[in-house]
């Protein structure tokens, strides 16, 4: 295994050329600005105002989002091609839609969860 340096991106960034989009945090602590995403029954806030993407997680009991998920913050990365970036990949379920134009699927890395997400009708990159 070749070991990145200090002052190097991951390989995600520097080799996949995947793009930061948003760290998430589980928690069970309601907040009055929370949206609620009823189809996969979990409460969300902080994405859209948060400087640094920084989301807010919440989840109903009956929530079928996998635990790695609901109990571990997960780092999202906004790829071009999502079936390509999940080669080689260890899935956590199918690839879903938590919103129209949004696809995303959750992959297992050295026991964390990671989301890829591609936007259907956005820029290429960047």
């Amino acid at each position: 295994m070749i070991k990145r340096r200090d002052d190097e991106p991951p390989p995600a960034i520097s080799r996949n050329g995947w793009r930061y989009h948003h760290l998430g945090i589980p928690t069970t602590v309601p907040h009055p600005d929370e949206q609620y995403i009823q189809h996969l029954k979990m409460f969300v806030r902080g994405f859209d105002a948060n400087p640094f993407g920084i989301e807010w997680m919440r989840f109903e009991p009956d929530c079928q989002i996998h635990d790695l998920v609901r109990t571990l913050p997960h780092v999202a990365f906004e790829v071009d091609d999502l079936e390509r970036a999940l080669e080689g990949c260890v899935p956590l379920g199918p690839i879903g839609s938590p919103s129209p134009g949004v696809r995303v699927a959750m992959i297992v890395s050295d026991g964390a969860p990671v989301e890829l997400i591609e936007f259907s009708g956005k820029r290429g990159g960047g």
